[in-house]
This record gives structure tokens, C-alpha cells and sequence, in this order.
């Protein structure tokens, strides 16, 4: 790509963020004669074919039809955004508006699932965010319940006003009066401490002192270690999936199909997102740069979340190659940007 904008002079570029901003504004080929128009340029039509011929030739712009406009390829979005592409920063009142529809004092999924939709109806894309392991959050409280012998309810609490209730098969039986002791030991020594940790820590300490650990240390490590164990979680939260139906490139039914069952898959769209976890600031995949088939026709803006120790996870919006990215990158910046101090200010996350 840098190659291409080298072989690119001032009118040429200048030509090309033309096209592309009046086929984002339009969705018709442009042509010489609109381009003549709205570029700006004291040149000939016939000068501005012979422009286009160049960009076409280097891959940048296609011509659908013989004697059709040109519109914008993949390498020439990619161009635009990397080179040409002047952003339009949220204006205060829209910022302010995001701050009020994004909720303080709710717990961290509650606060997720309106971020995938604030960013859905800001965009009219379709909204994503990846859900954090919940075994990176601390707990604030851990209580059991007796359900038979063998099996106990675990009710956590978490630091970021979630709940859960964890169901667990034990090989041997549990009194009520063991599980309370157990129960008083972990609130005690472990309450504010990730649940991996402390999986980390007991199971350290049973590998280190297996001979001379007493009994009820041995059943709260067996206890906490099912209890604390990874569970199944939502992998990504998304909005607005049918803001996608009618759009340009994708009207087709077989390919609506093939994106919708992505969707409902999530496992290559999360892969993809959280391959971006480390990015500084925002990526974007257009086309075929994303690696999923399905999203051939569509692009993907990216923003890592988190609180002030660590990345939590990504949001995003797909939608349309055809997109207005000079409105959409930022609004999926100043997302991430609010939903980190949200996370931050409530103490939520790890």
C-alpha cells in the first residue's frame, strides 16, 4: 500500500478521496463528469479519466460495467483510510449523550450488553464486545448451599455487582457446619482476589504441603478449586445484526445467510476480535483483510477496553466496505475511551 499512494501525485489523491467520499455519500459509481464537479480541480473531464485509468490499473478503483463510474476497492479504502482519511471527532453533545446512555452503578454485563447497542444505533452497524473471562474478576463474597450430600450451590459474588449461582458434584460428602467454615475461611483471607489467583495460590499451597495439610484446608482447597474453575461463558455480545439486511453489497440472500450464521457461530468473529486485545487504539479490517469469509464484503473498526492494570476485552462495529469511516472510527473510539473510565470509576472489572 505504501507503494501505491507513492505512485499517486497531489491530483490524484486528491481525485481518489473525492470518489471515495461521493460513493460513501452515494453508493453510484462516480464518474469524470462528478468528479469534474466536486473535486476541486481546474482539469478536463478527459484529464480525469486518464487519472482513473491510472487508479485502476494500480488496483485501487473498478469499473462494475463498461460505461459505468468507477467505485472504491478494498486496496482503495485501505488507501483512503491509512493516507487520505480526515476523522470527524463526536461534538460534545453526542459525547455527552453516549456517557448518559452507557449506565453507572450496573453490574459489568449490564454495562456491556448497552455498549454493543449504543454502538449499533450511533453507527447503524451491527455492535460488538467481547465479554472478559469472569475468572479474571475478584469476588466479593462466597456462600454455600447444602443441596444433598454430595452436591453443594455456590453463590458468588463478584466486586462488580455480578452473581452467580455454580452447581457442584463433589466426590465425597460436605456438612453444613464444614461448608460454613470453609466458606468464613475464603471470605476472610480471599475476598478482593481474582478467581484464578486464588485457584493459583490453593492448589500452590497443596502441591507444597500434601502430607501436613490439615483436613479442612484440603476440603477448602478441593471446594474452591471446583468452585473458581472456568465456566462456560457468552464469548461476545452483539447489536443491530439486521442492520445489515438491504446494505449495499450485501442485499443478497445466500450471503446475508452466510453472515448471520457467523454471527450466530461468533467463534472466528471473537478470535478476530480478540486478536486486537493489544492493538494501541483502533484497528480495521476491511474486505478479505479480516481472514472470514463471510465478512468479504463488509469492514471491521476495532478498540481495545479496559480498566487502568489491564485490557479487558474489544468492541467493534461491521458493517459495509461502504462505510463512513471518518464518522464510524470515532465513534468507536470514544466508546472504548468512556466504557474504560465506566468500568474504572464504578471499580468494575478486575
Amino acid at each position: 500500500m505504501r507503494r501505491s499512494i507513492d505512485l499517486l501525485d497531489a491530483r490524484a489523491r486528491r481525485l481518489l478521496r473525492s470518489l471515495i467520499a461521493q460513493y460513501i455519500k452515494d453508493g453510484e459509481p462516480v464518474g469524470s463528469r462528478t468528479l469534474a464537479r466536486t473535486a476541486g480541480l481546474d482539469v478536463s473531464a478527459a484529464t480525469i479519466r486518464n487519472v482513473l485509468q491510472d487508479l485502476e490499473e494500480i488496483g485501487l478503483v473498478r469499473q462494475p460495467h463498461s460505461s459505468s463510474g468507477r467505485v472504491p476497492t478494498a486496496s482503495g479504502y485501505r488507501l483512503f483510510v491509512d493516507s487520505l482519511l480526515e476523522l470527524k471527532p463526536m461534538g460534545d453533545a453526542d459525547l455527552a449523550q453516549m456517557q448518559r446512555d452507557i449506565p453507572h452503578g450496573a453490574g459489568t454485563q449490564e454495562v456491556l450488553t448497552r455498549v454493543s447497542s449504543v454502538l449499533s444505533q450511533l453507527t447503524h452497524f451491527v455492535g460488538l464486545v467481547t465479554v472478559p473471562h469472569r475468572e479474571q474478576f475478584a469476588f466479593r463474597q462466597i456462600d454455600f448451599v447444602l443441596i444433598a450430600p454430595n452436591r453443594v450451590l455456590v453463590i458468588l459474588v463478584f466486586t462488580d455487582n455480578e452473581v452467580q449461582n455454580r452447581v457442584l458434584e463433589l466426590p465425597r460428602s460436605f456438612s453444613a457446619s464444614e461448608l460454613e467454615e470453609i466458606a468464613n475461611y475464603l471470605n476472610h483471607n480471599f475476598s478482593g482476589v481474582a478467581l484464578d489467583e486464588i485457584r493459583h495460590r490453593l492448589v500452590g499451597e497443596l502441591e507444597q504441603a500434601r502430607d501436613s495439610i490439615d483436613r479442612l484446608m484440603r476440603a477448602t482447597i478441593e471446594i474452591a478449586d471446583a468452585s473458581f474453575a472456568p465456566q462456560p461463558r457468552a464469548d461476545m455480545l452483539v447489536s443491530g445484526q439486521t442492520n445489515l439486511m438491504g446494505a449495499q453489497g450485501l442485499g443478497d440472500v445466500d450471503r446475508l445467510r452466510e453472515l448471520f450464521e457467523a454471527f450466530h457461530r461468533k467463534r472466528e468473529i471473537v478470535r478476530l476480535l480478540e486478536g486486537c486485545i493489544h492493538a494501541d487504539g483502533v484497528r480495521l479490517f476491511i474486505g478479505e483483510e479480516s481472514g472470514i469469509a463471510p465478512l468479504g464484503p463488509c469492514s471491521v473498526v476495532t478498540a481495545p477496553y479496559g480498566t487502568e492494570n489491564r485490557t479487558l476485552g474489544v468492541i467493534g462495529v461491521i458493517g459495509p466496505t461502504r462505510m463512513d469511516y471518518d464518522r464510524v472510527i470515532p465513534v468507536v473510539q470514544a466508546t472504548a475511551r468512556i466504557l474504560s473510565a465506566t468500568l474504572k470509576s464504578a471499580g468494575l472489572g478486575p
